[in-house]
C-alpha cells in the first residue's frame, strides 16, 4: 500500500468533490466496514457513484487513500499531546471528539486482514515511530535498549486490547464504541499509569538474567542460531 497524496494537479472543483468522497468514505468505513456500497458513500458525499469510480477506480483505490488520510490525521492528533499530555489525556476522557472515527476506522483495517491490513500496520507503526523518538527526544519517555521491539510492543498490545474490545460491540457507532470503550477503561488509567511510570518488578533481576542470556547464550541456542542464519 502506498501512502496516498492529494492530488493537486486537479481542478479546485473537482479536487472539493474528491476530498469529500474520502471524507465521507472514511465516516462510512468506520461505520459499516470496507464493504460500505459505493452507493452510501457517495449519498454521504452527494455525488454520483460514478464519480467515485471517476476518481479512485476501484474500492481497493479507495480505501487506499482514505488509509492516508486516517494516519495523517491519527499523527496529527498524536503530535499535539506532545505539549501536553495530561491535558491530552483529560479532554479525550470527557470528550473523545474526531478521534472515535480514526479509532474505529483502525481497528477495522487491521480486522480486515490479509495484505491491506499488514501494510496499514505497518504505517501506523511509522506514524508511531516518530512520536515515540520525539517523546524520547523531549524527556517525556525513557530511552530503551531496544527502541524498535519496544514500539511494535506498545502498538500491538493497544491495537489488539481495542480489537478484543470492538468484537464484543460489532453494532456499535464510532463514538458509541469510543465512549464505551472510556468507561470502561476508566478505572485502567491508574494501574497503567503506575505501570509505565513505576514499572512492576522489584528488582532487576530477571532483567539482567535476560541480558547476560542474549549477550552470550549457551551453546546450543547458539549453533542453532549459526544454522539459521547460514
Amino acid at each position: 500500500m502506498r501512502t496516498a497524496s492529494s492530488p493537486d494537479d486537479r481542478r479546485a472543483s473537482e479536487l472539493t468533490a474528491w476530498a469529500r468522497i474520502r471524507d465521507a468514505a472514511v465516516e462510512c468505513f468506520a461505520e459499516q466496514g470496507f464493504d460500505a456500497p459505493f452507493r452510501v458513500i457517495a449519498e454521504r458525499a452527494g455525488v454520483s457513484p460514478a464519480l467515485i469510480t471517476h476518481h479512485f477506480g476501484s474500492k481497493a483505490g479507495l480505501r487506499e487513500h482514505c488509509d492516508a488520510e486516517v494516519l495523517r490525521r491519527y499523527g496529527a492528533l498524536k503530535a499535539s499531546s506532545l505539549a501536553d499530555p495530561s491535558a491530552y489525556l483529560f479532554a479525550n476522557l470527557a470528550d473523545p471528539g474526531p478521534s472515535a472515527e480514526l479509532v474505529v476506522y483502525m481497528i477495522r483495517a487491521i480486522h480486515a486482514g490479509g495484505e491491506p491490513a499488514q501494510q496499514f500496520l505497518e504505517h501506523l507503526v511509522d506514524e508511531a515511530r516518530d512520536i515515540m523518538r520525539d517523546s524520547v527526544q523531549s524527556g517525556l519517555v525513557r530511552p530503551s535498549r531496544d527502541e524498535e521491539a519496544r514500539l511494535r510492543y506498545l502498538v500491538f498490545q493497544t491495537m489488539g486490547s481495542l480489537l478484543m474490545q470492538f468484537l464484543t460491540m460489532p453494532d456499535a457507532t464510532p463514538r458509541a464504541f469510543v465512549e464505551a470503550v472510556s468507561a470502561r477503561n476508566h478505572d485502567q488509567i491508574l494501574p497503567t499509569l503506575e505501570l509505565f511510570t513505576e514499572g512492576l518488578l522489584t528488582s532487576r533481576r530477571m532483567l539482567d538474567d535476560y541480558l547476560l542470556y542474549v549477550g552470550d547464550p549457551p551453546d546450543g541456542d547458539q549453533q542453532q542460531s549459526d544454522r539459521q542464519s547460514a
